[in-house]
């Protein structure tokens, strides 16, 4: 029969899932390789043609690591904790479990489809309460934890309590609140239970804490910075302004150098690494005390240049510090502020705003009175949320000052500052009192040395990094395993885990503003204390869950001691690029908290990360004609005629588009008010216009991979997603290329068969050329994945079965090899030709080709023969022959001869294996 790949896929499909072909178990006899994607949420909608590429690419790779004697662990899960399940649930009342569970058996069967190779025993869903039993659990131990800067890593909590009762806080170096107390033993002994409460919780890894977050109304949640666009929600688009709340905060900045200094051990792109890099934000500095405001700057030597403080509009002093005369603008400020989200006010680089709060502050290193205003550029969680300004060498300072008619000093002498402020560090001090004359690097020194002696600052390493906001109000997320009593936070025993999600007559926040928790009935620990009513954010399930799949079913441990040891950690990682500052950094942070702790035994989670581009979706255009008015009619110009007509351009379903052509009747009977459409055509036929842009259902550019299954099989769908171009790259989709890569797998389906499609496949011995195409193309597709350049694979493949078919190639060892090397990227049809050829077992337990550089060593070549530096001709010699016998062969060939004319040759040139020139 001809290729069926219909019935070939849907049986080997389900070969793989009743043998458990993918099942991988901990084998020592053979090196581990670990291949991850970024587990998706389950949304709705299901998958378009985009979606699948990374998967698509780690699933070539882990195939491949298979077949070259790895034991390849690839797993696959889901996301499942989200907002638009939440969403849904508000909208329609469904648990958003039940919805979550929908989406999900759709996910499973679309990615069932594609014939991926993912080990299924050991699927996760972080909504699953014995997953997030252990999400709550590593909570407790961070709870449980401080961070000691004397090791440089996490400790339990009791060697900080130890510390306290025997040496008071003088021995200890920890990362904790900047209010921790000062304290002897005898003051911590005559503390009360809940003094002591209270202070750990000043060094605890995760606390609570007054935050300004992104609070949401119409949500009802707060919202992480990546889930806010221009003071606006993600998901629905609705107003964010910033709000001061009691939130849970993980001290993510203890790990800030770590996280700084792991960036270099890992492989992952440039650009990602960057964007770490500038997110922790490391400045090495000084911190100042202008009386009770302090600042941090890497610039302690313009101290003498500061013409005014700058603080943020949420500063804690802001109301100490605004005068009677000044309440009412700063009180306006501060309400214009609450409209825009910190990464606005961190953009918005032109606009200069602020107010005066009427107060002034003491430069401690010469006592010079300085107005203190409140700037929207400034930032209550960065730093101390408080600046001092030195107009003349920064240019944001430059312009408030302009505008506000505020002094700037000049403070070196090679300071050009007339229509902009200078940066520079070049040339002596001025106005600079102490330091005048000296150079930048003197200047630092002396200006530390004085601050200090003065109590009044000492130098510092800062980092922009803040601590992670650890909560949201809202439903859908892990219960947090706390209580609360005499107003402190507790854990629950652990023994009480999971704390599962309590059921709750609607999604919403209670009438007091409570979150949805808030709603359950009689939801209270041992009946007597109130539980936190904020669940976990929507980065918590997905810090660790690489761990989970070594050890899915692990009642006892997040994962045994033994399978972490084994697996280690994540060898390659495929996700997208948009998770560089949320589940990528705090999959790293909890990484090494866990390390910390002995829990596991690699620093890092992921060795290698590639970031697949996107695919965008190639959109397609009607041209609607409009009359006179303006007003679009129910006639259509196709695309070539639309310059002659006023026309506006109109989405149209892609799925009804084909090679730009639309078909007319699916287009009148996609909408009641097509179904008269008049067509305006082009030899026949109605041309659309295109576009690239995001694939969305509201551009009606989604392609489904279903259809496309459907109509060609996962095989084509496989091989055609590579071929699209390099995996980093981000491309348009064009279905119109896809009819190739089939027509590729009926011609190498065809080797197999004769004319009337019966299989046959001859055992004779190779012939040199066929043994040439082979070893060609094991070489090729070696490197090819190697490098993860899996586009030019499929070019290689193409070329290679072109080359079999003119060598009329039947034989079984040659195609036998074939179908391995193949296997990667088209599974189905080769486990079936596999199974053809007489093998009993799946082509994924086979080992790859050996490469043989011998059958790539030419025996002979094709010299071309000038006369005259004019090439006339062609001869294949043997690369053995000396350059004497070439000349001789050449000199008595025919083909040679008859452009002699008669004349005998003056000279002969022959260089071996390159060329040959006669001269005449």
């Amino acid at each position: 029969m001809d290729y069926q790949f219909k019935s070939i896929e849907q049986k080997w499909q389900q070969y793989w899932a009743a043998n458990q072909t993918y099942k991988v178990t901990t084998d020592t006899t053979k090196p581990k390789y670990y291949v991850l994607d970024m587990f998706p949420y389950p949304s709705g909608a299901g998958l378009h043609v985009g979606h699948p590429l990374g998967y698509i690419a780690s699933d070539i790779f882990a195939r491949y690591k298979r077949i070259k004697g790895f034991n390849v662990l690839h797993p696959m899960g889901y996301d499942s904790f989200g907002l638009p399940a939440e969403q849904y649930a508000i909208q329609t009342g469904q648990h958003p479990a039940i919805t979550t569970q929908a989406n999900i058996a759709r996910y499973r069967q679309q990615l069932d489809n594609l014939g991926f190779s993912f080990d299924w025993s050991r699927e996760v869903r972080t909504s699953n309460a014995d997953y997030y039993k252990w999400t709550q659990w590593i909570f407790m131990q961070i709870f449980n934890s401080w961070y000691n800067l004397e090791t440089d890593k996490a400790e339990p909590i009791s060697t900080l309590i130890l510390k306290l009762e025997t040496l008071g806080t003088r021995e200890i170096k920890a990362v904790c609140d900047e209010d921790a107390l000062t304290l002897q033993p005898s003051d911590w002994s005559a503390m009360t239970h809940l003094e002591k409460e209270a202070e750990l919780l000043k060094y605890r890894l995760t606390f609570l804490k007054q935050s300004t977050v992104n609070w949401c109304p119409a949500l009802g949640t707060v919202l992480a910075n990546d889930e806010v666009k221009e003071g606006f929600s993600e998901r629905g688009g609705h107003p964010v302004e910033q709000k001061k709340m009691m939130q849970w905060s993980m001290r993510i900045t203890a790990y800030a150098e770590r996280l700084l200094q792991g960036i270099n051990t890992i492989d992952w792109p440039e650009p990602l690494k960057e964007i770490q890099k500038n997110w922790i934000g490391k400045s090495v500095g000084a911190m100042v005390k202008f009386q009770h405001i302090e600042v941090f700057t890497t610039r302690v030597d313009t101290l003498y240049g500061v013409t005014y403080l700058a603080i943020a509009p949420e500063h804690e002093l802001v109301a100490q510090l605004t005068t009677p005369q000044q309440k009412e603008s700063i009180d306006a400020y501060i309400a214009q502020t609450k409209k825009k989200s910190e990464l606005d006010r961190m953009a918005d680089v032109k606009t200069v705003s602020g107010a005066f709060t009427g107060s002034y502050v003491t430069n401690p290193i010469n006592g010079a009175q300085i107005p203190v205003w409140i700037a929207d550029y400034v930032l209550a969680g960065y730093g101390t949320g408080a600046v001092m300004a030195v107009p003349s060498g920064d240019q944001r300072d430059y312009l408030f000052a302009q505008h506000f008619n505020l002094p700037i000093i000049p403070i070196l002498d090679a300071q050009q500052i007339d229509t902009q402020a200078d940066p520079t560090k070049e040339g002596k001090y001025i106005n600079s009192g102490i330091i005048n004359g000296l150079t930048y690097k003197e200047a630092t020194a002396v200006i530390i040395q004085e601050l200090e002696k003065l109590g009044a600052g000492k130098a510092k390493i800062n980092y922009r990094m803040r601590d992670a906001i650890f909560g949201r109000q809202r439903y859908w997320g892990e219960p947090v395993p706390v209580y609360f009593k005499d107003g402190l936070p507790y854990l629950i025993a652990e023994s009480d885990l999971p704390l599962l999600l309590p059921e709750v007559d609607k999604y919403l926040p209670t009438q007091s503003g409570e979150p949805p928790l808030g709603r359950a009935k009689d939801w209270k620990y041992k009946h007597k204390y109130d539980y936190e009513l904020s669940t976990m954010p929507g980065w918590a399930g997905s810090s660790w869950y690489w761990f989970r799949y070594m050890d899915a079913h692990n009642n006892q441990a997040f994962a045994d001691k033994k399978a972490i040891a084994y697996w280690q950690d994540v060898d390659l990682y495929i996700g997208g690029s948009e998770h560089a500052t949320g589940h990528l950094l705090y999959s790293r942070f909890w990484n090494k908290f866990l390390k910390d702790l002995g829990y596991v035994t690699q620093e890092e989670p992921f060795k290698k990360l590639i970031n697949q581009g996107m695919i965008q979706g190639r959109s397609s255009f009607v041209h609607r004609l409009v009359d006179e008015d303006g007003k679009p009619t129910n006639t259509f110009v196709s695309f070539g005629l639309k310059n002659n007509h006023q026309t506006v351009p109109v989405h149209v379903d892609v799925n009804i588009v084909e090679n730009d052509i639309l078909d007319i009747e699916k287009f009148k009977a996609s909408r009641d008010e097509y179904a008269k459409a008049e067509f305006i055509l082009e030899n026949g036929k109605y041309f659309c216009g295109h576009e690239v842009e995001k694939m969305s259902k509201s551009k009606f550019n989604v392609v489904n991979p279903d259809d496309l299954i459907e109509r060609y099989g996962a095989d084509t769908l496989r091989m055609y997603e590579m071929f699209l171009g390099p995996l980093e790259q981000s491309k348009p989709w064009n279905t119109n290329g896809i009819e190739g890569v089939f027509k590729f797998l009926r011609k190498f389906w065809k080797l197999f068969h004769d004319d009337s499609f019966t299989f046959k496949v001859s055992d004779q011995n190779p012939t040199k050329a066929e043994l040439k195409a082979l070893h060609k193309i094991i070489k090729k597709v070696e490197e090819d994945i190697e490098r993860f350049s899996f586009n030019t694979s499929v070019s290689s493949f193409m070329i290679a079965v072109n080359e079999l078919t003119d060598l009329k190639c039947d034989n079984k060892a040659i195609l036998q090899d074939m179908v391995i090397v193949l296997s990667p990227y088209a599974p189905h049809i080769c486990e079936e030709l596999w199974a053809l050829l007489g093998n009993t077992n799946s082509v994924s337990t086979a080992t790859y080709p050996t490469f043989n550089p011998a059958y790539l060593v030419e025996d002979n070549f094709n010299y071309p023969i000038s006369i005259n530096g004019k090439t006339k001709t062609n001869i294949s010699l043997p690369l053995t022959m000396e350059a004497i016998d070439v000349e001789l062969y050449v000199l008595q060939s025919e083909l040679v001869t008859k452009y002699f004319d008669g004349k005998t040759p003056k000279k002969v040139i022959v260089v071996k294996g390159r060329i040959v020139n006669v001269v005449l």
